[in-house]
């Protein structure tokens, strides 16, 4: 029995979730636009073992969406994560967060497009084939009206995540299908992370870092008036 508590914290959506064998037991989330994970994810985290009358010590591994995304709100499901392996010495495993956003895509033909927003016209995007095979790799991306052009010639292109509303507005064509109001969830992590517990895909916990993709930076405040 291998039981996985799950963390994904990249984007506005708080999510927490523990599985036993690959089927999520318990999802708890939140979509607050706020960034309520400093205040939310450890009360999330003791909810979901409470309501499924699990102790942390019966934990086998914890999981954590590594990137890209909010550079806070990676670095609070990070730290959170890693000190649950720390305190219970457990297994740490990372997920690819446009990964499991891709789970959420279900079709038998075309390809997926992962993309989360970022600043102005960018967004951190993936493109999967329908059995989630990577075939581009992660990449900070500029939209334009060519973009994913071969893709949409070829047959349907399925773009999931917030980075949906920009790229509507610029890509037409008849085959790009856009699914809206899907965020990253620990839900899809639950699979992917047993998959890699399986077979002892784990990260060192001491040096692990989040997939930021890009450096951080840090906007100036506005001069007050």
């Amino acid at each position: 029995m291998s039981i996985i508590l799950s963390i994904e914290t990249s984007t506005t959506n708080c999510s927490v979730s523990l599985s036993k064998q690959g089927e999520t037991l318990v999802l708890k989330e939140d979509n607050n636009a706020n960034y309520s994970h400093a205040e939310s994810l450890h009360t999330f985290i003791d909810d979901v073992l409470k309501t499924a009358q699990i102790n942390k010590t019966q934990i086998d591994a914890i999981a954590v969406s590594k990137g890209p995304g909010s550079y806070t709100g990676l670095r609070i499901g990070v730290s959170a994560a890693k000190g649950l392996c720390y305190a219970l010495n457990k297994p740490l495993i990372s997920i690819s967060t446009l990964h499991a956003l891709a789970h959420q895509v279900k079709t038998q033909d075309g390809v997926i497009v992962p993309m989360l927003d970022a600043r102005r016209m960018e967004v951190y995007s993936a493109i999967y084939d329908h059995s989630f095979n990577l075939l581009r790799n992660i990449e900070a991306q500029i939209l334009e009206a060519t973009s994913f052009e071969q893709e949409l010639n070829n047959g349907k292109v399925f773009f999931v995540g917030n980075g949906t509303e920009k790229t509507k507005a610029i890509i037409t064509h008849e085959n790009a299908v856009f699914i809206d109001h899907k965020l990253p969830s620990a839900n899809e992590m639950s699979a992917l992370a047993y998959s890699k517990y399986k077979i002892g895909d784990t990260e060192d916990v001491a040096y692990f870092e989040p997939f930021y993709l890009k450096d951080f930076i840090a906007l100036k405040p506005k001069p007050k008036s």
